[in-house]
């Protein structure tokens, strides 16, 4: 089932292959099946997810209906969108970044309201979560690849708690530039480029900065020749090295010693 929706709003990395043939047959449920999960199209398994599945498609600044009263699965086949958690009084924050062959979900209603917006032209499948799982609960490596993708999304949790937490605003920005790094491809002929789809007002809510900040701390790590920008979307990353260290960033042998051990609540007598 397909459908477009109009209304406007105010999980581990995929392949690139994944990507350029999402981009190549936007929205295909078979795509989903063979390149996620290694699910033959015509298999019984996919008639059965088939069944729960819905596709949509949505511009930049529309937003996904999903259904309050439980979580949805959600496949992004092709685009970009953000994850935002709705609280009183109009406030929000952005949980999180997707792009194209990231698996996620959005919780049901509860503390918050979560909301699904389109950064630009995207298509998604949207499955209810509980059916998913217990359609898919047969297939090992479905449940496999899904508790990878929820692990990953985990990590991805606790670090962003630690950046909004204990570090500065500097190390914030160079923490996302590099998780970003990480997710999204080089433009062609571009080694060294990523291309934004969140505007800086985005990212700022993300990491829990004002515009203002995230643009004087641009500024900053252009002028120490870390990175360039190009335009407002293209940023170009001259020395991970660096950028790693300003976003404050232990190395994998610090991190086993940089915790002490903490002292025993009561002297021994």
């Amino acid at each position: 089932m397909s459908r477009q929706l109009s209304r406007s709003a105010g999980m581990g990395r995929p392949s690139k292959s994944l990507r350029e043939a999402a981009m190549a047959n936007p929205g295909s449920y078979n795509l989903f099946l063979r390149a996620t999960f290694g699910i033959e199209p015509g298999s019984e398994l996919a008639r059965k997810l088939g069944e729960l599945a819905t596709q949509v498609q949505i511009t930049r600044g529309q937003t996904v209906e999903t259904d309050p009263d439980a979580a949805t699965l959600v496949f992004l086949t092709e685009g970009a969108t953000k994850l935002s958690a709705l609280a009183s009084r109009g406030r929000h924050q952005i949980v999180a970044f997707h792009f194209g062959g990231d698996i996620f979900s959005v919780p049901p209603e509860g503390l918050h309201r979560h909301v699904v917006t389109g950064l630009c032209d995207s298509a998604l499948t949207l499955f209810p979560a509980s059916a998913f799982y217990t359609r898919a609960a047969a297939s090992p490596r479905v449940m496999r690849t899904l508790l990878e993708r929820t692990q990953t999304a985990l990590f991805r949790c606790r670090d962003k708690a630690v950046n909004l937490g204990r570090k500065t605003a500097r190390e914030r920005l160079a923490g996302f530039l590099l998780g970003m790094s990480e997710r999204l491809d080089c433009p062609d002929g571009e080694p060294g480029c990523i291309e934004l789809p969140m505007t800086r007002r985005d990212i700022g809510e993300s990491i829990g900065l004002t515009i203002e900040t995230v643009s004087r701390q641009l500024t900053d790590l252009k002028e120490d020749g870390i990175i360039d920008t190009r335009g407002r979307s293209c940023i170009i990353l001259h020395d991970l090295a660096r950028l790693a260290e300003q976003a404050g960033n232990v190395e994998p042998r610090q991190a086993v010693t940089a915790i002490q051990p903490a002292e025993p609540a009561f002297a021994p007598s």
